[in-house]
């Protein structure tokens, strides 16, 4: 008798599907795939097929020219692979089209959850909790200090920087896949009704969320502002522009950063950053042991974070458990 879970291998490269000779997020072109999300960190051209959500194949076309060998799989919808392995795709609350993948093969359940968070997000198909035998993990923020605020608070502190400072413009640094999209969202459902200026990178991905039916308001490419429009504004950068040539331009900015990691104070010193906000796209610790908690899988895997930390709270929760070394995760969270 085989042992548990056994058809599913953990490798350098990604998580290997055995009987179905498919990939979970592979970090190197393979002949199929199934993809969580869009980020690049889990995502890339070159598959023979590639199988995700629409919004998240939509993602990829725009980003990595990923056009044939789609294999589009809605959400709640199972998708039947070789060597009777069926998965179907889940909302992980992470950034639009974002998924958990539930594999069933053998009697036996396994849940991937690819990036996840389980805070409310306007942008992002809310988190479902999917029972399972195997629950694999990220641990981006899997650290005890790391417990995120409520959004609404950060989105207060960016709106009354804003507004004690009507001479100078705002400019806020934030991933230009779902962080950008959330960040503006949110600043729409405070009341915030001006227009939002754009970095040129952010205009392409704002639009597709918008295809998607998602309502991000008067949004404006910064190249097209007339002279002072920018005074009092609200402008929306990716992370690498904040001291870029590009920002110079722009009427005494205040440096801002939307980003989990701006909880660790040496890291907005590190980027010169004014207004630290604390706004992940990925669960903190509290969300990552209750999900652990709700979920109550016979044995959790951790992989791409803080592995180490989570381990040592399941082994005191008296849960199996181990840590994976997958390679080419990278936290795209700023």
């Amino acid at each position: 008798m085989s042992a548990p879970f056994s058809w599913l291998k953990p490798e350098p490269m990604g998580l290997y599907i055995a009987p179905a000779d498919a990939w979970i997020d592979p970090s190197r072109a393979v002949d199929r795939a199934l993809v969580t999300h869009g980020h690049a960190d889990h995502a890339r051209g070159g598959h023979g097929e590639t199988i995700a959500t629409p919004a998240t194949l939509a993602i990829m076309a725009l980003r990595y020219g990923v056009e044939h060998g789609v294999v589009p799989v809605a959400y709640g919808e199972t998708h039947s692979l070789p060597g009777n392995v069926r998965a179907t795709f889940v909302p992980a609350g992470h950034v639009l089209g974002s998924a958990q993948i539930l594999l069933e093969h053998a009697g036996e359940r396994v849940v991937i959850t690819g990036d996840f968070k389980r805070s409310p997000d306007p942008t992002a198909t809310p988190f479902a909790v999917t029972p399972c035998d195997l629950l694999i993990t990220e641990a981006t923020f899997a650290l005890p200090v790391f417990r995120h605020p409520p959004i609404e608070q950060e989105i207060a502190k960016l709106l009354d920087t804003r507004a004690r400072n009507p001479d100078r413009c705002v400019l806020v640094g934030a991933y230009a896949l779902g962080k950008a999209q959330r960040v503006i969202a949110e600043l729409r459902r405070a009341g915030y009704t001006d227009p939002i200026w754009l970095h040129g990178a952010m205009e392409r991905t704002c639009g597709l969320y918008e295809d998607f039916d998602i309502d991000l308001g008067d949004l404006r490419p910064v190249a097209d502002a007339p002279k002072g429009a920018l005074i009092g504004g609200i402008v929306m950068c990716p992370p690498s522009a904040l001291s870029d040539r590009w920002s110079r331009r722009l009427p005494d900015p205040i440096t801002a950063m939307a980003s989990g990691w701006m909880r660790v104070r040496q890291r907005a010193v590190q980027r010169n950053v004014e207004l630290p906000l604390i706004i992940s796209d990925h669960a903190d610790w509290d969300e990552l042991t209750c999900t652990i908690a709700d979920v109550n899988p016979t044995e959790t895997w951790i992989t791409h974070g803080r592995e180490e930390a989570l381990l040592r709270w399941c082994e005191l929760h008296q849960r199996k458990a181990r840590a994976l070394a997958l390679v080419g995760f990278e936290d795209e969270d700023d």
